[in-house]
């Protein structure tokens, strides 16, 4: 049976070395400066429906003792999403999204509808298909004309199951004192932040700071040839004490919208 341990072991494998390579080099320069990296979240993407909805991909984190702590609308992109906490708190929390077909035009329900309609309604089933990629096949074209309606949609389309993003935790994270020092290290050392809504999302007001990356530019191979295209990020949280004494554990709509667009084309 696999272990909350093994689970993310096997998601983090599959990101660093088909979503977000980077990853492991910002893991590797601020290891110089904390001896251990907590992760404070990973998010998954999917599309709504019975065979591949929100709820088949958190079925099995449930069964390993993660429970439902929130959710979330975000009209403009079509999304819902909720997050997941396990009784355990130095268990990563889990996001999980997915497009709402139904309010989606016909082409890109059509789109959709082929890629899924040969998998098996149980492809779900079994828990290792959150970390195996993308399991139907897909045109450039059909992944730019998705791309046309939905950066998401897209994004789903062209790499299928796996962790758009990881998240180290600022809190428990040594050497920095906030977040906009680990944003001007990473820059420091290179790498492109996500300016959309700005460098920093979120406040001490309403419990939850965020920064990320953009996302890598991965190569992906399709039906009809390659493209490099966005991939996935990493992203930095750190969250503020509550009136209760305890830190706040749910996130923000307006600064998750932001960090979203992290993977814009």
């Amino acid at each position: 049976m696999v272990t909350v341990e093994k689970l993310f072991e096997q998601l983090w494998q599959d990101y660093v070395k088909r979503l977000c390579p980077s990853a492991s080099k910002v893991q590797k320069l601020l290891s110089q400066k904390s001896d251990k990296l907590i992760n404070d979240h990973i998010a998954l993407r999917t599309f709504s429906g019975s065979k591949l909805g929100l709820a088949q991909l958190a079925k099995h984190f449930v069964q390993l003792g993660y429970q439902p702590a929130g959710e979330y609308h975000f009209e403009a992109k079509k999304l819902y999403a909720q997050h997941y906490q396990h009784p355990d708190p130095l268990f990563p929390k889990v996001f999980i999204s997915e497009l709402c077909l139904d309010q989606c035009s016909d082409t890109l329900n059509q789109i959709v509808n082929k890629l899924l309609h040969d998998l098996p309604s149980q492809y779900s089933d079994d828990v290792r298909f959150l970390s195996q990629g993308r399991p139907w096949r897909v045109s450039k074209e059909d992944y730019q004309t998705l791309a046309q309606e939905s950066e998401y949609a897209a994004w789903v389309a062209a790499h299928g199951f796996g962790a758009n993003h990881f998240t180290v935790s600022v809190n428990h994270l040594a050497g920095f004192l906030d977040l906009e020092q680990v944003n001007d290290f990473l820059v420091w050392h290179h790498f492109e932040m996500n300016h959309a809504g700005g460098d920093i999302k979120g406040s001490q007001e309403v419990g939850l700071q965020q920064s990320s990356t953009l996302a890598d530019k991965v190569k992906v191979e399709f039906i009809d040839g390659e493209l490099e295209i966005p991939g996935g990020f990493y992203e930095f949280a750190k969250r503020f004490e509550q009136e209760d004494g305890e830190l706040y554990q749910g996130f923000v709509t307006a600064s998750a919208d932001k960090i979203f667009e992290s993977t814009n084309m």
